[in-house]
């Protein structure tokens, strides 16, 4: 259903009775003003997810990589260590399935 100009034109009029002149304004610029908060809010959460996934990755690159001075068999040991003190990701225990009898 497509409106047409005059259609349109009821409505414009409509609103424009209901909150007068001096309100529409107001209320455009309350929009605008909200909908540039909530744009510069969703780019900083962009932004915080991209650098949140670096430092992510960051420190199993350095854990990495050789001390100085340290021999091949050492820096093994190191990371075998390293990886035993990290806390294993248990796998969640499964909660039972309560069967109501309704399928």
């Amino acid at each position: 259903m497509s409106l047409g100009p005059w259609e349109i034109a009821l409505i414009v009029l409509v609103i424009f009775l209901l909150f007068g002149a001096t309100r529409l304004p107001n209320a455009a610029r309350s929009l605008g003003r909200s909908m540039r908060i909530f744009k510069s809010e969703m780019d900083e959460m962009k932004q915080d997810g991209n650098r949140g996934q670096a430092d992510a990755a960051q420190p199993a690159q350095i854990a990495q990589q050789p001390a100085a001075g340290e021999t091949p068999e050492q820096s093994m040991q190191r990371l075998q260590a390293q990886q035993q003190a990290q806390p294993q990701a248990q796998p969640q225990a499964q909660q039972p399935r309560i069967d109501n009898g309704q399928n």
